[in-house]
């Protein structure tokens, strides 16, 4: 079970009943590493050292392990609510998290986010993003005042997918963070962070354009 240091985020299930939708989130469990497995490659983790120690199902199981063992980090399995992409209802495309809880200041981040390849640039990640967005501003109590998303500064696609969600890039920090050796780089890489934000007075604008979009976007 994930470390938590409050109770303010707990892990739920996570769906919107009134919008039709493809994606629920449900806690990460130890049933979802096979699926991640059957659904993630080697190059969604070039940008990060989220991938597994190993390419293999056991892989899978100790990188979950890892997650779930994380202090101030509540995950879940991205989990498909109907058959898509050749993939049964109930299996799992994908992962996320709460993570950076700031009860006293009721702020949090989304992040550790990866999502298999063949569900890129469609409905997935938004209705993840729209699901967690809504339960922080809308469900927690109290509810959250700022919900942050960082990511690579080399990595154009996800901050691309970041600010079609309507978050505002709030900056650069500058040779942030030292990554040590990982995937196919055989040196440490220095990089910089791009932080975005969406403000609780922002969420009514972004909720109404988000589900305008996935109002448009197939099942």
């Amino acid at each position: 079970m994930p470390t938590m240091t409050s109770s303010w985020v707990t892990p739920n299930r996570l769906e919107a009943p009134d919008i039709a939708g493809l994606v629920c989130l449900e806690p990460l469990a130890a049933h979802h590493a096979r699926e991640l497995y059957v659904v993630a490659d080697p190059s969604l983790f070039r940008h990060s050292m989220q991938g597994p120690p190993e390419w293999s199902a056991r892989g899978f199981e100790m990188e979950l392990e890892k997650t779930l063992s994380l202090p101030n980090v509540v995950a879940f399995a991205i989990v498909l609510k109907r058959k898509s992409g050749g993939l049964p209802a109930g299996h799992a495309v994908g992962r996320t998290t709460f993570m950076d809880i700031r009860e006293p200041h009721r702020g949090l981040e989304i992040g550790r986010t990866w999502i298999g390849r063949m569900f890129h640039s469609t409905r997935v990640n938004p209705e993840a993003k729209y699901l967690m967005f809504r339960h922080a501003f809308e469900t927690l109590s109290p509810t959250a005042l700022r919900v942050q998303i960082t990511t690579n500064g080399a990595n154009i696609h996800s901050q691309r997918a970041i600010e079609k969600l309507g978050a505002v890039r709030e900056g650069v920090l500058r040779n942030a963070r030292v990554m040590p050796p990982w995937h196919d780089r055989t040196e440490s890489l220095v990089q910089n962070w791009v932080y975005y934000s969406i403000l609780a007075e922002e969420w009514s604008n972004v909720k109404s354009r988000l589900e305008k979009r996935l109002s448009e976007m197939p099942l």
